[in-house]
Formats: structure tokens, C-alpha cells, sequence
């Protein structure tokens, strides 16, 4: 029988998953730069736990979201200020944990100044004793740059954690890949999706390539298939357990986008889950309100006031060198099907009519230099979804298998296009496929050519098995110039083939470099794009 260790457990016994110890304190004790002592002496169990680190997400030049989570009803506190000394610090009496939110709080933070480091210092304070305070966790961030553009951006790109049982390995140094990403310090990182695995159970061991053995730490809530909101959650507070994870996150914001995981695997609103015996609740849209819950509970991203306020796709302004546009693929879907229909309707829809509408708006708005899509799904690889009852192949992305005219979700992807074939600049950003690739659409080689030629780079996954290569679709013309994967299908970390892309902006030239690199932060592809076309 599998043993399982709860988080709080864990952590108190001074869990550290990094290089496998188990020793030092994984959090830093009150005082010094980690901020004041509590008013008054109290036991740990009548202080408020801070379980799940502290995180940073969708910066702009003058807003941050600021995230935690306690382990019990307590108000959050938060400081901050452009000096580590804190001399001349802001002080924000922010909401309540409460188990409604699985004890998750944010702080909205507004008026920063731009392009200048952020120093923040998050606490807990016990509601009936103002007196009993949490320990206080400490992190930095930048802010973007100011108008004027004369500062580098840099940012990464990744996803798919924790996939196909390989969870966090203690022995392995945990998920490894943040830290050879914190160290390179970008100012983001955008997490594409498959931000969890709630369909795939973590086992304390695992068979790995060459008879290894992957030890994983094993909680009750990854133990099996998600199908309670306290499952959801505790796959989100799982990944949190990780070092490398809580170190980066408390130096590196964060933007969030989800794809199929958070949910099942190729959830769609048809997805069909009778014959699979692991889940008990077989309603797909109970399951996808639970898993968007815990994902908008544990994204530190920003919520919207408008009539959809879950909405998870936005886009966030880098000053005068970069617009971010992030993309929703799973929540206006039509079923995953043979996706051959020649119309575009609700059957054939992949981000849906009004989504499309908005990025073509927003693309032809935008005033900086480059646009970067990032998409948690990619355009031409062919993605499968086994078959249907007439034995033809389904599809999960876009590509169809039909190298011909558009067809099914195609067809929204070529009115994107073509729709967006004057704008200058445009760059596409993804993940899912579980290795690393750089594609270049062309026209001139493409069944439907009304577009202007653009990139697409693929970078991933992050702690989960490795795939690939996959094949092309050649509506869109799109050439592999460059992938890496493993020979073994569903190759565990331990293989090393696990990657992230870093994507620098330089202010003089305005050229934007895309750098493929693996888990040891050791570059495996490098394309340098020059400004006003590629």
C-alpha cells in the first residue's frame, strides 16, 4: 500500500525537494529579510501555515498580481517596495483565506513603477488575534519596461508538469527545469498549459528507461484520477511542494494559460468518459467547472470584471517592444471529431467566434513591435483522438490529416490568418506535444496561401514523459526547421529530454532571438528574427 504524505507533514518536517535532501527548512524563518517576528510567541499550530510558496503573475509596467495561501482562516498582509530595506515600504490589509477559495488569497497591486524591481513581503495574521501571525515569506519581481523601450525583454515559455506519473523526485533534485530558468532570471514565464495531470495518477515508483526507477512523493490527492474539487486543488497545491518550483516562483512571474489536463485528458464538452472505469463521476462539464475552479484559484492571474469573469484568455502589454496574446483552446471548442466539416460553425469551432474576433482586433491594435501568440496547442501537428465509430481518425488540435483546403477547425485558423496577414511581426508560442521544435509556415509551400509567412516554436514539456516527433499538416505550408525528441516514446526525465524557450528582445535592433534549451539550460536551437518581417 502506498504511503501518502500530506503537504503540511511534509513541509513540517523540513522537506526540501531539491538534490533529495530532507534537512533545512523549506521556508525561511521570520526575521532578517524575510521581515518581523510575530507580536507574540505562539505555537506553529496556532500560527497560519503558508503551505504553497508565494507567487507573482501577469506583470505590466505598473501592476502585479500577488499570490499565497494559508492553511486556515487569516487575512492576508502584504508589503512592498523598490528597496530590499523596505524603508519606505506600502502596506495592503488584503482579503480573507477562506476555504471557499481552498485558502488561496491575491493582491491586485496597481501604480507600480515601471521597469524597476519590486521587493514583497506576504503574511498571514490570525482573525480573532491580530497578535498571531504566519511566518512571512519575501520574493522580487521586475515590473516591465518603461515607454521609452531602451531595456532588453526576456521571457520563457514551457509546460506540461507533472505528466504521465513521473511526479517529483526528491533523488532527481525535483522538477529541475525551474531552476536552470530561475537562474537565467527572465522577466516571465509563460506556463502554456497542462499545468497539471488530473487524469494521471502518481505512483511512489515508476519503471523507467534502462530498468531506473523514478521515486515520486505521492499525496492522496494525485494518488488517483481528479474527479472532486478537492482533488483539482490538491493536484495544483501538489506541484507546489517543489524547492525549485517555490524558489522560482518567488523571483519570476508568471502567466498561466490551461489546455487539456486541468481537466482529462482531450477534455472537450463531448469528451466521453463511460467506459473508463477509473472515474466514478462520468459528467464531463461537472468535472471541467471543478478543474477551472482550482485552476483559477491557484493561476496567480488577474480576474475580469466583465460579463465573463473566468475568462482565461488576455493579453498583457510589455511596453513598446511586446504585446503577449493568450489563448484559451479548450473552452469554446466543438467536440474533438473527424474535423472535416466545410463550414465554421459551433462543430467545427476550436478558440471560438468571439475569441478569434478579439485577437484579430487585438493584433491589428497593437502598437508594439512584436506579437507573440502563445497558444497551448499548435497549428499543424497532427494531434490524435483515437477514432469513431465509423473508424475515421478524431483530432484533438487543429490539423485534420487532410493536407488539402481548410477544413473543419482549419477553417477558423485560415480567417485568422488571413485576417491578420498585414500585421507585422506576429511570432507563435506553444507546447503540448512533449518535445521541442521550430516550424516555419510558408505560404508559397502552403494549400491555402492567403497569409504572411510567421513562425512557430514548441517547447516542453517540463517534468512529464517525452514524445515526438509528430507529423505536419500541410495546409498552412509548415516546415520542421528544427525538433528534438526522444527514441523512446513517453521517456521520463531522467532521459533529458525536457525543454523551454527563452524569447529576447533586444532595444537597439528591435530583432527578436528564440532559443530552444533543455532541462540543464544548455541551448539547442537559436533563430534570431529582424523586425518588419520574417
Amino acid at each position: 500500500m502506498t504511503s501518502f504524505i500530506s503537504r503540511r507533514r511534509f513541509l513540517s518536517q523540513g522537506g526540501i525537494l531539491a538534490g533529495g535532501a530532507l534537512g533545512a527548512p523549506l521556508l525561511s524563518a521570520c526575521g532578517g529579510a524575510g521581515g518581523a517576528a510575530p507580536a507574540v510567541t505562539a505555537s506553529d499550530s496556532e500560527r497560519p501555515q503558508l503551505l504553497s510558496g508565494l507567487q507573482f503573475g501577469d506583470v505590466t509596467a505598473d501592476q502585479a498580481i500577488i499570490w499565497s495561501r494559508s492553511d486556515r482562516v487569516a487575512r492576508m498582509i502584504v508589503e512592498y517596495d523598490t528597496s530590499e530595506r523596505f524603508a519606505n515600504a506600502s502596506r495592503i490589509v488584503g482579503p480573507y483565506a477562506s476555504a471557499d477559495s481552498d485558502f488561496t488569497t491575491r493582491v491586485d497591486l496597481s501604480g507600480l513603477p515601471p521597469g524597476q524591481s519590486v521587493f514583497v513581503r506576504v503574511r498571514y495574521v490570525d482573525p480573532d488575534n491580530g497578535r498571531i501571525e504566519s511566518e512571512t515569506l519575501a520574493g522580487q519581481f521586475r515590473t516591465m519596461p518603461a515607454a521609452d523601450g531602451k531595456r532588453a525583454v526576456r521571457f520563457h515559455w514551457s509546460g506540461d508538469n507533472a505528466g504521465q506519473g513521473w511526479g517529483i523526485n526528491p533523488d532527481f533534485g525535483g522538477v529541475k527545469i525551474y531552476e536552470a530558468m530561475r537562474r537565467r532570471d527572465p522577466d516571465f514565464f509563460i506556463h502554456n498549459g497542462d499545468t497539471i495531470y488530473a487524469d494521471g495518477p502518481i505512483a511512489a515508483e515508476q519503471k523507467a528507461e534502462n530498468g531506473r526507477i523514478w521515486k515520486s512523493l505521492v499525496t492522496e490527492e494525485v494518488s488517483k484520477v481528479a474527479e472532486t474539487l478537492k482533488e483539482y486543488r490538491g493536484r495544483h497545491a501538489y506541484n507546489t511542494l517543489d524547492l525549485n518550483f517555490r524558489k522560482f516562483a518567488a523571483q519570476v512571474p508568471q502567466i498561466w494559460q490551461w489546455d487539456d489536463h486541468e481537466v482529462s485528458n482531450n477534455y472537450s464538452g463531448s469528451k466521453d468518459l463511460s467506459a473508463d472505469p477509473r472515474y466514478t463521476e462520468k459528467n464531463v462539464a461537472t468535472l471541467a467547472a471543478r478543474g477551472r475552479r482550482a485552476f483559477l484559484e491557484y493561476a496567480p492571474m488577474r480576474y475580469y470584471k466583465q460579463s465573463e469573469p473566468q475568462r482565461i484568455y488576455r493579453s498583457l502589454a510589455y511596453g513598446p517592444l511586446l504585446d503577449v496574446f493568450v489563448l484559451d483552446m479548450r473552452s469554446y471548442r466543438g467536440p474533438n471529431s473527424a474535423n472535416l466539416q466545410n463550414v465554421e460553425d459551433a462543430a467545427s469551432a476550436f478558440l471560438g467566434s468571439a475569441q478569434v474576433d478579439w485577437l484579430i482586433a487585438a493584433l491589428k491594435a497593437s502598437t508594439a513591435t512584436w506579437k507573440v501568440i502563445a497558444a497551448d496547442m499548435p497549428i499543424s501537428l497532427q494531434v490524435g483522438d483515437g477514432k469513431n465509430a465509423q473508424g475515421q481518425a478524431m483530432w484533438e488540435a487543429v490539423a485534420n490529416g487532410d493536407d488539402g483546403a481548410p477544413l473543419g477547425r482549419e477553417l477558423e485558423m485560415a480567417r485568422l490568418l488571413k485576417s491578420i496577414k498585414a500585421v507585422a511581426n506576429v511570432v507563435w508560442i506553444t507546447t503540448d506535444v512533449h518535445y521541442c521544435a521550430a516550424h516555419y509556415y510558408d505560404p508559397a509551400k502552403a494549400r491555402f496561401a492567403d497569409f504572411a509567412p510567421f513562425w512557430e516554436f514548441v517547447a516542453g514539456p517540463m517534468n512529464a514523459g517525452s514524445f515526438g516527433p509528430g507529423k505536419l499538416d500541410q495546409t498552412f505550408g509548415p516546415t520542421a526547421v528544427f525538433s528534438k525528441s526522444p527514441p523512446l516514446q513517453n521517456s521520463s526525465p531522467f532521459a533529458g529530454f525536457q525543454f523551454f524557450g527563452e524569447v529576447r528582445i533586444d532595444p537597439q535592433s528591435k530583432a527578436l532571438t528564440v532559443e530552444l534549451l533543455d532541462l540543464d539550460g544548455v541551448s539547442q536551437f537559436s533563430k534570431t528574427l529582424a523586425p518588419g518581417g520574417v
